[in-house]
């Protein structure tokens, strides 16, 4: 089923916004010193990284499909 423009852009913003509170968690980890809280950032990090290569797939398929279909 392919997306519809407005389904690709909503995907887009939330790709911005994940990786905007990945760039802060990265910048936290260098100035917080707390052990355990360091260690939620890094966490956060990794998930946010495997999300947004599953969010990058997404926009990818769409737009493949749109240049197959158009």
């Amino acid at each position: 089923m392919p997306y519809g423009l407005h389904e690709q852009l909503e995907v887009h913003e939330i790709a911005t916004f994940k990786t905007i509170c990945m760039t802060k968690s990265k910048t936290m980890q260098a100035i917080v010193s707390d052990d355990a809280l360091r260690q939620l950032l890094a966490e956060d990090v990794d998930v946010s990284t495997r999300q947004l290569e599953e969010l990058s797939e997404i926009l990818s398929k769409a737009s493949t499909r749109e240049g197959i279909e158009s």
